[in-house]
């Protein structure tokens, strides 16, 4: 766990995001959604010891418990990890595997592959384990509906070679899916994306106004599913389609503190009669 310090110093968010924070707090119904890894975590080089940051994990619990609010987390990750490394409120629902997973409360059901995506994840795992054993720094990781490629620990022209071979033998082999993120090569037999998942999130909550951030390359897919009513927000300096942007991890700290309190101002009538 990385938690924050009492030295840490108070931070900023550009006046344009505050503007756009207490628009948004007004609307019906809000869905704060967001990505986990180098959003509400800071990146880590072991992924199961990523730890959402104190100060984000109190103000996001607060907003599950807001009528007329939704949070939801937004992965990579598959469901079992997510719950593992983020201990999300309760009410708070989960999207994994990239939108492949998703828990919507009791009841919810498992992702289930049939007879065929198993025969093809199990022959994606063998290429991958293949390129991995002479990829020295790689590691692998086995997701319910795929497998990820990790070339974090591994020196760049190691993981821009092991991520091109894996490529050239998966690319375009039908009912294989592939994404690029941050140091790794997510592939899956199941068609997802986080934008796919922003819209059912959207759809199954009955959102007026959704508030997204993320930091990765997948999120971009989210980000572009967002509408004139919605706020993103790209977390690092990487290019971006969102119309905000905050540094770092610290910041979305800030950023989701900033919501419960105008959200909390927009509420309240609700609040005294629940």
């Amino acid at each position: 766990m990385t938690p924050e310090t009492a030295a840490t110093p108070p931070l900023s968010l550009p006046p344009e995001l505050l503007d756009a924070v207490r628009r948004i707090a007004g609307t019906d119904h809000l869905l704060v959604a967001m990505d986990f890894d180098g959003t509400i975590s800071p990146i880590v080089d072991h992924a199961d010891a990523a730890r959402p940051l104190q100060r984000s994990a109190a103000a996001f619990a607060e907003l599950a418990k807001l009528p007329r609010t939704t949070t939801a987390l937004i992965s990579g990750r598959a469901l079992a990890s997510l719950r593992a490394v983020a201990s999300p409120p309760e009410a708070t629902l989960l999207i994994g595997s990239h939108g492949a997973e998703a828990w919507m409360g009791p009841g919810s059901a498992e992702l289930q592959l049939d007879d065929a995506q198993r025969e093809l994840l199990a022959e994606v795992r063998e290429v991958l384990a293949g390129i991995s054993q002479e990829a020295p720094g790689t590691v692998l990781e086995d997701k319910p509906a795929g497998v990820v490629l990790h070339t974090r620990r591994a020196d760049d022209d190691v993981a821009e070679d092991a991520v091109a071979a894996a490529r050239a033998v998966l690319e375009g082999r039908p009912g294989v899916f592939l994404k690029n993120g941050k140091r790794v090569l997510e592939t899956s037999v199941v068609h997802s994306s986080k934008g796919e998942a922003v819209e059912f999130l959207r759809q199954a909550t009955s959102a007026t106004g959704i508030l997204f951030a993320g930091d990765d390359v997948t999120d971009e897919d989210a980000i572009a599913r967002l509408g004139a009513a919605d706020v993103g927000v790209k977390v690092g300096l990487d290019f971006t389609q969102a119309e905000f942007r905050v540094e770092a991890p610290v910041h979305v700290a800030e950023l989701l503190e900033a919501v419960l309190r105008e959200r909390r101002r927009e509420v309240s009538g609700d609040s005294s009669h629940m």
